[in-house]
C-alpha cells in the first residue's frame, strides 16, 4: 500500500484510541457531512467476524472470489506489511451503500466493505462494483486504510494508505480524487479525534429511509425552488423556502413508510398548527395530502399559493374548540407557545391521531420554560419535557433529527399510544394532573420569584422569565377547565418590537448619557481598567423605573448598549466607551465588525461625541462618520422610524 497522507499530533486530553474509533464512525455513518455530494448512506449489515473466517466472509459479500482478494485479506492481517503475527481477534466487517444527492447513472459503485481493526487501530474500506448480472465484485481500485498510530504517550499520528494509487478512479461524487483524502478527510478525523465528543442528539434521518429522502429532496426542491424567487416576506426565502421543503419531505417519506406498514390506501390528513408562512402546508396539500394551516396572522404570501392551500387566520386556544377529531396527524413546526399542548391535542382528538412537532423557542403550558437541571444544555432539556410531555399523553415518543439549516433541528413524533382504547379515561386523569403539576410549579416560581432580582432587572434570560402570561390571581391549581387551562396567552395578531428601539427617544438619551457620564469619571480617576464597568453595574447607576421600563424589553439593559454603538463598546459583559480613534484607523474589533457603517449613512446622524464628551469628538470631521453639528447632516436615504 502506497501511503496517501500522514499528520503528526498531540494527544492533550487523553481522548485516544476512543477518539479515534469515534471518528471513524462519523465518517461510516454520515459521509455526507465532508463530502457534500452524498445525501448519506445506508448500512445493510454489520457483525462481527474472527480472523480464520475473513476470507470466507468477504468472499461472500463479494459474490464470487475476486482475484485480487488474497491481497486484501493478507493486508488485513499483517498490517501494512510490517509481517506482524496474525492476531486471533474479531474484526468488525460492515456493509454500507452511499446515497448520492443526485441520481446519476454513470456512478456504477455505491457499496464499500468496511473492516474494523480494533486491536490494529485501523479501518479499511473496499468498494464494490457492480457486474451486469446486477451483483457486486470487489474493485480493483480505491481501496483504503485509515491507521491511528502511537509515537509517544502522547504523541500520535492518522495516516491513510491506498492500494493500487496508480489506478486510484474519481467520479467526483461517491470518490474524489485520491488527494482529497489527505487534504479534506484527514484533517476531519484528526479533529474529531480530539474532540471525542458523541451528540446528545440521533444521527438525522435516523427514523425514515434516507435514499427515499434523497431522491424525493431532490425532486421537491427543484419543484418549489421558484418560491425563492417571488418570497413576498422580509425572512430569508431560500432559507425557509429549502427548510420548509426538507421538512415536507421528511413527513411525505415517513407517511409514505406508514401507508405501506399499515396497509393504508388513502392519504393521511393535516393540521399544521401555527403555520407560518403556510408553506409547509402549500406543498403538502400539492402532493395530495388533505389539509390546513391555523396561524394567529396572516402572510403576505399566502395569498400566492392558490384556493388548493387551505389557511385560516385564528387564534389558537387550548380547548374543546379546537379538537380535530377526523384528522390523522397534527403539525407544529416552530409553533413556540402551542409545543407543549399539542401533543395534548392529539391524544384529545382521538384515539388514531398522531403528531409531529419541531420544537424552537422554549415554553412551558402557560409560558416561558423554567430550566430545571443544569447538567444538561437548555435545548436537551426541552427536548427531554417535550417528550415527557408526549409519553404522560400516552404516545410511543420517537425522536430523530432533521436535515435543516436551523440550529433547532430535533423533532418528536408521536405515531402510537401505549394503552388501549379503554383506558382512555384513566390516561385523560393522568394529563389533567400533569397539567395541573405544572401550573403548580410555575406558580411557585413566581412567589420564590416575586422579590427583586437584579438578573431580571437588567433583562437577563434567567428562569423569572416564566413569569410571563401566568395566572398571577389563582389560587387554586385547579386550573384545567373546558378551555382547558387558565392563563394561557395566544400570541398577538400584531407582533410587538421588543429591542429596545421603539423605546422614547428621551428615555434613551437619558439612559445613554447617564452610563457615559459615569465610564468618563472612571476615565478620569484612572482606578478601574480601561474605564469599564460590567452590566450589573451599570444596572446599580439606574432607579427602578427604569429597570423595569428595560426589562420589559427583549434583552433589557444590554440590548440598549449595543443599540447604541456610536457610543459604547460592549464585550464580554463589560462596557466601555467606543474609541473611534481605531476605527479610523480600519481597526475594527471584529466582534463589532457587522456594526460598519456603509456610505449611504455617513453624516446621516449627529455624533455623540462632538455634542457630549468633555473633549470633543476624537478624530478629525472629515473622517468621523457622524456629523459634526447640523450643517454636515445628510439626509437618511431610509424611511424614519416613528418615535413614540
Amino acid at each position: 500500500m502506497a501511503k496517501v497522507a500522514e499528520e503528526t499530533f498531540r494527544d492533550h486530553s487523553h481522548v485516544l484510541p476512543d477518539g479515534f474509533w469515534s471518528a471513524v464512525d462519523v465518517w461510516i455513518n454520515k459521509p455526507h457531512v465532508i463530502n457534500k455530494r452524498l445525501c448519506g448512506v445506508q448500512i445493510e449489515e454489520s457483525g462481527e467476524v474472527p480472523d480464520s473466517e475473513l476470507e470466507d466472509r468477504l468472499t461472500d459479500l463479494c459474490y464470487g472470489e475476486p482475484p485480487n482478494i488474497n491481497e486484501v485479506v493478507n493486508f488485513l492481517k499483517y498490517n501494512d506489511g510490517e509481517n506482524m503475527l496474525h492476531r486471533h481477534e474479531n474484526k468488525m466487517v460492515i456493509v454500507r451503500s452511499l446515497i448520492p444527492k443526485v441520481n446519476n447513472t454513470e456512478v456504477l459503485c455505491n457499496k464499500e466493505i468496511i473492516v474494523k481493526d480494533p486491536e490494529g487501530h485501523c479501518v479499511t474500506f473496499l468498494p464494490l462494483e457492480s457486474n451486469e448480472g446486477g451483483s457486486f465484485a470487489l474493485k480493483k481500485s480505491n481501496i483504503y486504510q485509515i491507521q491511528l498510530k502511537q509515537i509517544s504517550s502522547e504523541e500520535w499520528s492518522i495516516l491513510i494508505l491506498a492500494m493500487n494509487i496508480e489506478q486510484w478512479y474519481s467520479d467526483a461524487i461517491i470518490y474524489p480524487k485520491c488527494e482529497w483524502l489527505g487534504s479534506e478527510l484527514l484533517p476531519k478525523i484528526i479533529r474529531w479525534s480530539n474532540e471525542n465528543k458523541r451528540s446528545e442528539f440521533k444521527s438525522t434521518l435516523s427514523l425514515i429511509p434516507v435514499a427515499k429522502y434523497g431522491n424525493l429532496y431532490q425532486q421537491l426542491k427543484e419543484k418549489y425552488k421558484e418560491m425563492v424567487k417571488v418570497w413576498p416576506e422580509v425572512t430569508d426565502p431560500e432559507k425557509f423556502v429549502y427548510e420548509d421543503v426538507a421538512i415536507a419531505t421528511y413527513l411525505l417519506v415517513m407517511w409514505e413508510e406508514e401507508r405501506k406498514e399499515k396497509g393504508l390506501i388513502e392519504k393521511q390528513s393535516f393540521v399544521d398548527l401555527g403555520c407560518g408562512n403556510g408553506l409547509l402546508v402549500h406543498i403538502l396539500s400539492n402532493e395530495g395530502h388533505s389539509g390546513k394551516g391555523i396561524d394567529v396572522r396572516k402572510r403576505k404570501i399566502w395569498d400566492l399559493y392558490g384556493k388548493q392551500t387551505c389557511l385560516e387566520e385564528c387564534a389558537i386556544i387550548p380547548s374543546d374548540s379546537f379538537l380535530f377529531p377526523n384528522i390523522d396527524w397534527l403539525i407544529g413546526n416552530h409553533s413556540d407557545e402551542l409545543t407543549p399542548w399539542i401533543p395534548v391535542i392529539a391524544s384529545r382528538s382521538s384515539y388514531s391521531c398522531r403528531y409531529f412537532v419541531l420544537p424552537c423557542c422554549f415554553f412551558d403550558f402557560h409560558g416561558k420554560y423554567c430550566r430545571r437541571q443544569c447538567k444538561k444544555t437548555q435545548y436537551r432539556e426541552y427536548i427531554d419535557f417535550i417528550t415527557e410531555v408526549g409519553s404522560v399523553c400516552g404516545f410511543h415518543v420517537e425522536e430523530d433529527c432533521l436535515r435543516i439549516p436551523s440550529t433547532k433541528r430535533v423533532c418528536l413524533i408521536g405515531k402510537s399510544r401505549t394503552y388501549e382504547m379503554t383506558r382512555e379515561e384513566h390516561v385523560e386523569e393522568d394529563r389533567k394532573e400533569y397539567i395541573n403539576s405544572r401550573w403548580r410549579s410555575s406558580s411557585n416560581n413566581i412567589t420564590a420569584k416575586n422579590e427583586p432580582d437584579n438578573k431580571a432587572q437588567l433583562g437577563c434570560k434567567v428562569p423569572n422569565s416564566c413569569i410571563h402570561n401566568v395566572p398571577m390571581n389563582e389560587s387554586s391549581p385547579s386550573c384545567v377547565t373546558q378551555d382547558w387551562v387558565t392563563g394561557f396567552q395566544a400570541r398577538e395578531k400584531v407582533e410587538q418590537t421588543r429591542n429596545c428601539a421603539s423605546l422614547p427617544r428621551a428615555f434613551i438619551d437619558e439612559v445613554v448619557l447617564k452610563v457615559a457620564k459615569r465610564l468618563l469619571d472612571l476615565n478620569k480617576e484612572q482606578t478601574n481598567e480601561e474605564g469599564s464597568l460590567t452590566i450589573r453595574e451599570i444596572a446599580e447607576l439606574l432607579d427602578q423605573h427604569t429597570l423595569q421600563t428595560l426589562k420589559n424589553e427583549c434583552g433589557g439593559l444590554q440590548t440598549l448598549l449595543k443599540n447604541n454603538h456610536q457610543v459604547f463598546q460592549v464585550l464580554k459583559g463589560r462596557v466601555q466607551l467606543r474609541d473611534w480613534r481605531e476605527a479610523a484607523g480600519m481597526n475594527w474589533i471584529k466582534p463589532d465588525a457587522k456594526r460598519k457603517l456603509p456610505s449611504e449613512v455617513f453624516k446621516t446622524r449627529l455624533c455623540w461625541f462632538f455634542i457630549n464628551h468633555p473633549d470633543g469628538c476624537p478624530i478629525l470631521a472629515e473622517t468621523c462618520q457622524f456629523a459634526h453639528g447640523s450643517e454636515e447632516l445628510r439626509p437618511s436615504l431610509f424611511r424614519n422610524k416613528k418615535i413614540k
